[in-house]
C-alpha cells in the first residue's frame, strides 16, 4: 500500500506535510512549520533581514512565497545543499513530537508519497512521474527512528 499526503488538513497522514503545525526549534531558532525553516534557510548567510522575516511570518503559505520571491536570489550552492537542509528540518520536526514520530514508525515499510499536483522534486506530480523527494526524506527518517 502506498501513503499519499498533500495538505496539512487530511487525515490521516496531513502531519508529514511541511505545512503541518509542529514547530520545533533549530539552529538557535523556533521555526512554526518545516516549511518555514526550509524556505529560511535559502538566505541564512546572503540576506539576514530576509531569513528573519521568513521566519517571523504567520502562515507556511507566505514563507512559501517569500522564499520563491525573484527579487531575493538563491545562494549559488542551493541545489547542492536543498535536500539535506531538508531532511534536517523533517528530523527536527519529528524528533520534538513523539506522537507524530510513532505515527511515522508505525507507517512500516509503506511507501510515502507527496500527492502534490504542481510539484515533481518534492513531491509526485499532477501524474505520478514526479521525484518524491519529500517523500523519500520521510521514510529515510523512519528508518533513522527504527
Amino acid at each position: 500500500m502506498t501513503i499519499y499526503f498533500y495538505s496539512p488538513r487530511e487525515q490521516p497522514y496531513g502531519f508529514f506535510s511541511n505545512f503541518s503545525r509542529h514547530g520545533f526549534e533549530l539552529d538557535g531558532f523556533w521555526w512554526s512549520t518545516n516549511e518555514h525553516y526550509y524556505q529560511a534557510q535559502k538566505f541564512v548567510e546572503t540576506d539576514q533581514l530576509w531569513f528573519e522575516k521568513i521566519l517571523a511570518v504567520k502562515t507556511p503559505q507566505a514563507a512559501a512565497k517569500m522564499g520563491r520571491s525573484p527579487s531575493h536570489p538563491l545562494p549559488t550552492n542551493w541545489e547542492l545543499v536543498k535536500d539535506s537542509i531538508m531532511e534536517k528540518g523533517v528530523l527536527q520536526k519529528f524528533t520534538t513530537h513523539p506522537e507524530i514520530k510513532q505515527l511515522l514508525i508505525a507507517t512500516g515499510s509503506e511507501l510515502i508519497v507527496e500527492k502534490s499536483p504542481r510539484d515533481y522534486y518534492w513531491g509526485g506530480g499532477k501524474d505520478g512521474t514526479g521525484q518524491n523527494k519529500l517523500g523519500e526524506i520521510l521514510m529515510k527518517v523512519r528508518d533513522k527512528f527504527r
